[in-house]
């Protein structure tokens, strides 16, 4: 049992056995909320149930009654968990910067490539948050539902999704840093 709590306070973990994790969450998921495991829609359930509140009649409509419903869904769950899961496993590892001076901007890496400006880190990545949903939108689903969730059901699209995937972060890898990493 030691060994084991030894085991998940590591910093990191061997991605065979975080797999092996990721496919008891994936089915524990289709079990328990009879959905499969994606968390693309949950911010527009989160700001459907804000708008019904503050604008009932704007928020009326096919999209946020049928489509998106609002409300807490199971997307909107497994969203919380990822939030505090990653707090578990940072605070578990010894890894949590959380009110640290460091904590914003400490990666050397960030700061050798674009410099030390805190905007710079917070604008890029809401813009890059912004993509990404985007994206989400357009492929009709994010990273888990699509290549988790699809790749369970073994359908061809979450495994050219994921080559897809792989092969743009390779490609914008060597765009941005140019060989320096």
């Amino acid at each position: 049992m030691k060994s084991i709590l030894n085991y998940i306070r590591k910093d990191t973990w061997s991605p065979y056995i975080a797999g092996i994790f990721l496919g008891f969450v994936a089915i524990l998921t289709v079990w328990l909320s009879h959905s499969l495991l994606g968390a693309s829609g949950a911010f527009e359930n989160l700001i459907g149930m804000i708008g019904k509140a503050i604008a009932p009649a704007a928020f009326d409509s096919l999209y946020f009654n049928i489509i998106m419903p609002a409300g807490i869904s199971a997307g909107v769950i497994l969203l919380i968990g990822i939030f505090l899961g990653g707090l578990i496993g940072a605070a578990t590892s010894q890894t949590l910067k959380w009110g640290k001076k460091d904590a914003v901007n400490s990666d050397k890496q960030w700061k050798r490539i674009f410099g030390p400006q805190v905007w710079k880190r917070w604008v890029l990545a809401f813009v890059g948050a912004i993509i990404v949903e985007y994206g989400a939108g357009i492929a009709g689903g994010c990273t888990s539902g699509l290549a988790i969730s699809g790749g369970m059901l073994l359908a061809p699209s979450a495994f050219l999704f994921i080559a897809g995937f792989f092969a743009s972060g390779i490609i914008t890898t060597l765009v941005i840093y140019r060989g320096r990493y």
